[in-house]
């Protein structure tokens, strides 16, 4: 259903879900007045065409670098007959109520039919409109580069015909989406809408925004985990120049200055005494015992069955992302404005609302494009923090976290431990156990301070049952009788959701343990896993890959190969890496191959960029980026320590393949991780005959 609203502009609107009775809260905001048609959801995709022939279209999803307003815009642009130029995306602000989330890999899939039928039906608004100005029927009309077209070739714009295209109620052609036979737009490879902006540097970020008198301001915070604030000495920060206020506030001590440069220095010149916190006497060593302690035992295996066992421990990981978390707050007695990029706006606003002492209603919120994501800004911490300083400096903020802020204090993948046992028997697997424990966050009876907790639905681990079976239970493979189970070790550390969340651990793990059980059967692991995976769609990939990638060429001593296929969020994927592991301490990925089935592909250039970002995942969390905890306290402090793949570690040759597909969209945004991660794994195993157990591998 399509809902529209009066304006001077052709304005529609198209639901997204159907979760309350109520129509409010699109943007922009108008009068009750102008509602004249009132659907069974608040939370709408707004399409408006503007008198200069823009067509604009507020986003209720942020765009994180993955690339989701060049997508919708080409979704809009496809059904309205556009120039992908005239589409404008900006983002909605936090909206009163509906479903505002970024995450998950469902944008595109969430928003595809939707953004379709808005814009298809838009353009029969247009058209209609045309033809009664002209007299002529709508059927002989044609739509291209944002115009109306007579077949005597006579042209409107669409920003001439809006407003009379808003008054109309019943259109004169149809205003279903084109069949994908027809598409023009939808699914060719297009650059970023946005990629100029960000290059030149017109692109606006939470850290660009000049908001009148907020103040650059950074927090001094404890050398540990959870530290708490025992006594501070400002005067010496309080009589610097340039110093405008010293505030104390949960996570420590905040200095509000007219320049970060006077705002650092001030943090700097503070003498604080901090009480340890409560992880101060654990280090990795004892966490990784306690994980392994904790995961549960399986049952026993099959009567007349052999095994194949392993033991696998992933490290704390950051999400590190480019833009450090950045947010602008003013906070009066009686309202609150912000400006940060979030992926949970609306959760974010009722958060910051109850820790100001305010109502929802009261706070604003403004959603500002993020510089890369990976999970961590479902979390809005520094938004709540920059709140609070504002209120207790009775002035309005530029909160920045330093590189050496988040890593040390902000929000990381748990660690985990995974425990493996497949029985085989008669040349098959015939029972498969998975039996794993996570790191939870918990802080008693305390409560984290300044810690906004977003956990996914049904993904997060510490959302899990500790008798639920694992993500084997997906059915990947044809292993018999699945089994799994967890357990947990609850410690007061900020974790959070990190790209593809648990199927980044459970997946690697899994995948190294086919290629183990293949080799026990002497079997190779590409035609092993063709002979056991249950899905067409993951073979299909599967062979893409080893077929591209020339699986089984013959490869210098020290060099290997590895594959590792992946199924979730509605699509597949499979990857096959070569790596040069003749330094088993520095080993280099040379080769990268993948190959997805994710559906109707809307924009392929879009996909490769993400199979290409998730490949780096997979080469630094397999090789070498993780996080250590030496007495409490995380020891990497920036991506000097924290080894993220540089240029020198990417591959030197990498290709994407993209399935045809004419199913609906699937998820792709976490898709790749799992299967990279496996793969990096997998060729280093073959490479340098070692059998990898804790990751990354230079911990």
């Amino acid at each position: 259903m399509v809902y529209s609203l009066a304006a001077a502009t052709l304005t529609v609107a198209a639901p997204l879900g159907c979760d309350s009775d109520t129509a409010e809260g699109t943007e922009p905001a108008r009068a009750a007045a102008d509602v004249l048609v009132t659907g069974t959801d608040d939370e709408m995709l707004v399409l408006e065409v503007t008198e200069a022939n823009r067509i604009v279209v507020r986003l209720p999803r942020v765009e994180l670098g993955q690339g989701i307003t060049t997508a919708v815009a080409m979704m809009i642009a496809e059904e309205l007959d556009a120039r992908l130029a005239d589409v404008d995306i900006p983002l909605a602000d936090a909206r009163t109520k509906g479903n505002q989330s970024t995450g998950g890999s469902n944008s595109v899939s969430s928003l595809y039919g939707p953004a379709r039928q808005l814009a298809a039906t838009a353009r029969a608004r247009l058209v209609t409109a045309a033809a009664r100005r002209w007299h002529v029927p709508a059927w002989s009309l044609r739509t291209s580069e944002t115009t109306v077209i007579a077949p005597d070739g006579r042209t409107a714009t669409y920003g001439s015909l809006t407003r009379s295209a808003a008054g109309i109620r019943r259109t004169s052609v149809s205003a279903k989406p084109k069949p994908a036979a027809r598409h023009k737009v939808i699914g060719r490879p297009t650059g970023r809408i946005d990629a100029r902006d960000i290059v030149t540097g017109k692109a606006r970020y939470a850290g660009d925004l000049d908001v009148a008198g907020a103040g650059p301001t950074v927090v001094a915070r404890p050398p540990t985990l959870g530290g708490k604030l025992v006594s501070v000495d400002d005067r010496a920060a309080r009589a610097m120049d340039g110093v405008r206020a010293v505030v104390k506030v949960p996570g420590g001590v905040a200095v509000v200055a007219d320049t970060f440069h006077h705002a650092f220095q001030a943090r700097d010149a503070l003498k604080v005494k901090w009480a340890p916190g409560p992880l101060a006497a654990l280090s990795d060593a004892a966490i990784r015992s306690r994980l392994r302690a904790a995961v549960p035992r399986p049952g026993p295996a099959p009567h007349g069955s052999k095994q194949v066992e392993g033991e696998f421990e992933f490290a704390f990981v950051s999400h590190a992302p480019m833009e450090v978390l950045t947010a602008v707050a003013d906070v009066r007695a009686d309202r609150a404005e912000l400006w940060f990029s979030s992926q949970t706006p609306m959760d974010a606003r009722d958060g910051i609302a109850s820790a100001v002492g305010l109502r929802a209603s009261q706070v604003k919120v403004h959603v500002m494009r993020g510089g890369g994501s990976f999970g961590r800004r479902l979390n809005f911490d520094a938004a709540i923090e920059a709140a609070l300083i504002s209120k207790a400096a009775k002035q309005p903020v530029k909160l920045m976290w330093s590189r050496n802020d988040d890593m040390r204090h902000g929000r990381m993948r748990p660690a985990s431990h995974h425990r493996i046992r497949a029985s085989h028997a008669d040349g098959r697997v015939v029972a498969f156990t998975h039996a794993t424990a996570s790191v939870n966050e918990s802080y008693g009876k305390q409560g984290a301070a300044n810690q906004a907790v977003y956990v996914r639905p049904a993904r997060a681990a510490s959302a899990r049952p500790l008798a639920a079976p694992l993500p084997s239970d997906s059915g990947l493979y044809n292993f018999g009788r699945l089994s799994g189970d967890s357990g947990g070790v609850d410690l007061a550390m900020p974790l959070g959701a990190w790209r593809s969340v648990d199927s980044g651990t459970v997946r690697t793990a899994e995948e190294i343990m086919v290629d183990e059980i293949a080799g026990a059967l002497g079997v190779d692991p590409v035609a092993f896993r063709r002979t056991t995976l249950r899905s067409k769609a993951v073979r299909a990939v599967l062979d893409k890959v080893a077929a591209a990638g020339s699986w089984g060429a013959p490869l210098p001593a020290g060099h290997g190969q590895g594959v590792a296929v992946h199924e979730e969020y509605g699509s597949c994927v499979a990857c096959l890496v070569e790596i040069d592991g003749s330094d088993p301490k520095k080993p280099r990925v040379t080769k990268v191959v993948m190959a997805a089935d994710v559906g109707t592909v809307v924009n392929p250039r879009g996909l490769e960029a993400q199979l290409m970002g998730a490949a780096t995942d997979g080469i630094s969390t397999v090789l070498t980026a993780g996080l250590h905890i030496d007495r409490g306290a995380v020891r990497e402090g920036s991506y000097k320590d924290f080894q993220w793949a540089r240029q020198r570690n990417a591959p030197l040759h990498f290709e994407a393949h993209i399935m045809p597909s004419k199913g609906d969209p699937g998820g792709a945004g976490e898709l790749g991780v799992p299967a990279a991660s496996g793969a990096v794994a997998n060729a280093y195993a073959r490479a340098t005959g070692l059998k990898p157990r804790r990751f990354p591998l230079n911990f």
